[in-house]
């Protein structure tokens, strides 16, 4: 029973920190956003949002994995706060573009949160193998909207949106 409801403790907290951005990113995205200039190959928002359901259920599956194996012990404290800061990172992402409409700033946080996704990925593969490969594909996703949200701030450099 422990079990399950440490899950759904990390399925609430991922989806909680969705929840935050989705709202921040809701500010915008239909008014700021839609005048940005975007290459032909952005993703629609509904795909956006399939795509961050899927990864922050597998977040939190990884998360729940490494705890199952390690528990919150000092085995697992570093991959822990990686967790943790990474998670922060994400929200912090949708408030740097959308909340304060700076995709500049949010290619340089997005840096700092790839980096991170990547501590994450080792320190958990390290625990339990399963939970880095669950991060991978968040790994690569985040790897695209940075490319993504390269063009764009490069599209709109001249509009005085590149932030």
């Amino acid at each position: 029973m422990k079990s399950v409801l440490v899950l759904i403790g990390f399925i609430l907290l991922c989806f909680g920190i969705a929840a935050i951005g989705g709202y921040v990113t809701s500010t915008s995205v239909g008014t700021w956003y839609t005048h940005l200039h975007k290459p032909t190959w952005t993703p629609s928002g509904a795909f956006i949002g399939r795509v961050w359901s899927v990864l922050y259920l597998m977040m939190a599956i990884a998360g729940w994995l490494v705890w199952k194996q390690a528990g919150f012990t000092s085995r697992s404290r570093k991959a822990m706060f990686a967790f943790a800061v990474q998670l922060t990172l994400n929200l912090l992402w949708s408030v740097c573009f959308f909340g304060l409409k700076s995709p500049g700033l949010a290619m340089i946080e997005l840096l700092f949160l790839e980096a991170t996704i990547i501590w994450t990925l080792v320190l958990f593969w390290k625990i339990h193998r399963g939970a880095g490969v669950l991060i991978l594909p968040y790994a690569m996703w985040v790897a695209f909207a940075g490319i993504l949200n390269a063009n764009i701030w490069w599209l709109n450099r001249m509009n005085g949106v590149s932030g």
